[in-house]
């Protein structure tokens, strides 16, 4: 009886992500991909660039992938995009599902907490702090930030169910 119950709820997820198509110019998109040394993110079809971001990444993203929670790195591998939100702080929020099955196996053989909530965001923009001092910095704690307009492109174009590859 439990696998028909999960037979039921993989059919379901899988119908209702198939449903959540994000198209730009009536090309779907297929991926996110974050190409992390190019401070880029783009919009893939086909295996090929739709449309690119520049991006800031936590302050650690030149050492590698993230380890362990608080390293201030950005994630590599593949996720998914699950969830997302509003934010005060943020602006917009859309949550990368790190850590994944490997990551959190290497956390557990090294007796250390892998971290989490890492998200594409906006950026902040206040009168002390404009948006334009961050846009060129490495300054989250992990995250993939954007500027507040790339930010709101990628949230209406991006459905909830998106594959989201990092790279060096």
């Amino acid at each position: 009886m439990r696998w028909l119950l999960v037979l039921f709820c993989l059919s379901f997820t899988a119908v209702s992500q198939a449903a959540a198509v994000g198209t730009y110019n009536g090309k779907v998109i297929e991926k996110v991909l974050v190409l992390k040394s190019a401070h880029q993110l783009q919009l893939i079809n086909d295996g090929k660039p739709l449309k690119t971001y520049r991006i800031s990444l936590g302050k650690g993203a030149k050492k590698g992938p993230k380890l362990i929670e608080g390293d201030k790195r950005t994630p590599e591998g593949f996720y998914w995009l699950d969830w997302r939100k509003t934010s005060d702080r943020f602006y917009l929020s859309m949550h990368i599902s790190y850590p994944n099955i490997s990551d959190a196996a290497r956390a557990r053989r090294e007796g250390v907490e892998p971290g989490g909530m890492i998200m594409i965001h906006g950026t902040p923009d206040s009168e002390e702090n404009p948006e334009q001092l961050f846009h060129t910095l490495d300054w989250t704690d992990g995250c993939i930030a954007m500027r507040n307009v790339d930010m709101r492109e990628v949230w209406s174009l991006v459905p909830d169910g998106t594959m989201i590859e990092i790279r060096p």
